[in-house]
C-alpha cells in the first residue's frame, strides 16, 4: 500500500501533539505494511528510516522561526537574509509542491492531517483521482475554544471533508463534532484513537533542570505541571482561578506552565491580578530535557482543556510516573481510564482535586500505579490496523 501522506510538522520541529501523533502514525503504519510519502512545509535535516520525507521549502533555506498556525513564517537564506512568508502563502506554496510530486511519485492514496493540508490534498486527488483521507485531529471550533473561529478556516474544512472519500476523526468527540458543525453523514466518519509509543521516551535523570522547584520540593513544596499551547482552547485560565484557590487553602504549592501561544501574555496578567503570580512560573516553550523534566518535578499533571479531540500529553505524564488530571470535555477521557477528571469550568472540584492529589501520597501512588498499567497496553499497532483496512477497502474498491 503506497500512501501520499501530507502533514504539517513533525518532530523535532513541531509545535505540539500532532507532529508526534503524525510520526507515530506513520511508524506504526510502515510497520503494518504502508510504504509512505511524506510531505512537509518546510525543510529538515531529519531523516526516518521508515517513509520519505519530502518539503516544500528549498534547501537553502534553513528551519523557520516561526510555528503558530496562523502566523507568518521567517525563513533564513545562506546569505543570512530573512524571508518572511503568510500563512496563506505556506499553504499556497506547500500545495504547489504536492502538486508536482503528484506527477512523479506512485500512490495508491492520499492520507492529509488537518485544514493546513487539505488544499494541497484537495488538488492531489483531483490531479491523481486517488481516494483522498482527511485526518481530523482538531477542528476550527476547538482551537477556538468553542467559538465559531476563522471563517475561512471552516470553509476550507467543510469543503474539504464534503469533497473527501473518508474521515478519520480522533475521538468520538470530534467526530460529533464534525457532524454538528459540518453535517458531514456519520457513515463517513470512522474514529481512530490516538495512542502513544512509549519506547520512544527518553528517561528522565536525577539532576532535574528546574533547580528552583527542586529546591522548593526540598522544603515541602508541591508542584503542579501544565503542557502545551497557551492558546484558549487549552482552558488555562480556568486552572489559573483554580491555582488561586488551591494556593489559598495549600500556600506551598507551585503551578509551572510550559509552552508558549497567543495567550501568554493575558495569562501572566492573570496571575499577577490574582496576587498568585510567586506560586506561577512560565516556562516558555521546551524541547528535549526541560521538557522532560517537567514531567519529571510534577506531583500532579493537568489539562483542563475547553475543548480537546484528543490530547497526548496526559499519556506523556502517565508515561513518566505522574498522576493525571484532566477535562471531561477532551477526547482522551473517552480511553484514558486510571486518572482523574473535571469540567473545565468547575474551577472549585479541579482546586479540590488538585489539593486531594498534591496531599495524599496513597491517592498520588494508586493513580501512577494504576495509570502506568493502562499505558503499558498501549499500542498504536490497533490504530494503523483500522487504518490499513480502510485503505485496502479502497484499493480494492478502485480495482473494481
Amino acid at each position: 500500500m503506497k500512501v501520499l501522506m501530507l502533514g504539517w510538522e513533525l518532530p523535532p520541529n513541531n509545535s505540539g501533539g500532532l507532529g508526534v501523533a503524525c510520526l507515530q502514525l506513520s511508524r506504526a503504519l510502515a510497520d503494518a505494511g504502508a510504504d509512505i510519502e511524506f510531505v512537509l512545509p518546510y525543510y529538515q535535516e531529519e531523516s526516518y528510516d521508515f517513509m520519505r520525507v519530502h518539503s516544500s521549502s528549498p534547501k537553502t533555506l534553513s528551519e523557520f522561526s516561526n510555528f503558530g498556525v496562523y502566523e507568518s513564517y521567517r525563513y533564513y537564506a545562506e546569505d543570512g537574509s530573512a524571508i518572511d512568508v503568510d500563512a496563506l502563502d505556506q499553504q499556497l506554496g506547500y500545495a504547489k509542491m504536492v502538486g508536482g510530486l503528484v506527477e512523479q511519485l506512485d500512490f495508491d492514496i492520499i492520507h492529509a492531517h488537518d485544514w493546513l493540508t487539505f488544499r494541497a490534498a484537495l488538488l492531489a486527488r483531483e490531479r491523481s483521482n486517488k481516494p483522498l483521507v482527511l485526518h481530523i485531529h482538531s477542528i476550527e471550533r476547538d482551537r477556538a475554544g468553542g467559538r465559531n473561529g476563522n471563517p475561512l478556516v471552516r470553509e476550507i474544512e467543510a469543503t474539504s471533508m464534503l469533497l473527501a472519500d473518508h474521515i478519520i476523526a480522533v475521538s468520538e468527540r470530534t467526530k460529533q463534532s464534525i457532524v454538528d458543525d459540518y453535517k458531514i453523514p456519520a457513515d463517513k466518519i470512522e474514529v481512530v484513537y490516538n495512542s502513544i509509543d512509549t519506547s520512544l521516551f527518553e528517561p528522565i535523570d536525577s539532576d532535574n533542570a528546574y533547580k528552583y522547584l527542586t529546591d522548593l520540593k526540598k522544603d515541602g513544596w508541591k508542584v503542579v505541571s501544565s503542557i502545551g499551547r497557551l492558546t484558549v482552547q487549552k482552558g488555562l485560565w480556568h486552572l489559573l482561578n483554580a491555582a488561586a484557590l488551591v494556593i489559598e487553602k495549600q500556600p506551598k504549592t507551585v503551578f509551572l506552565f510550559v509552552g508558549d501561544g497567543e495567550q501568554r501574555n493575558e495569562l501572566i496578567e492573570i496571575a499577577s491580578a490574582k496576587g498568585i503570580a510567586k506560586n506561577v512560573i512560565f516556562a516558555g516553550f521546551q524541547r528535549g530535557k526541560n521538557w522532560r523534566d517537567a514531567y519529571g518535578i510534577a506531583d500532579l499533571f493537568v489539562m483542563p482543556s475547553v475543548s480537546e479531540p484528543f490530547g497526548l500529553t496526559p499519556f506523556e505524564a502517565a508515561a513518566y510516573d505522574v498522576p493525571v488530571l484532566i477535562s471531561k470535555q477532551s477526547g482522551i477521557a473517552e480511553v484514558f481510564t486510571n486518572c482523574l477528571k473535571v469540567d473545565f469550568w468547575d474551577e472549585l472540584e479541579m482546586a479540590n482535586q488538585i489539593i486531594n492529589v498534591t496531599s495524599s501520597n496513597g491517592l498520588s501512588q494508586d493513580l501512577r500505579h494504576n495509570a502506568k498499567q493502562e499505558y503499558q497496553k498501549l499500542s498504536w499497532s490497533r490504530s494503523a490496523d483500522q487504518i490499513m483496512n480502510r485503505y485496502l477497502a479502497f484499493k480494492v474498491k478502485v480495482a473494481a
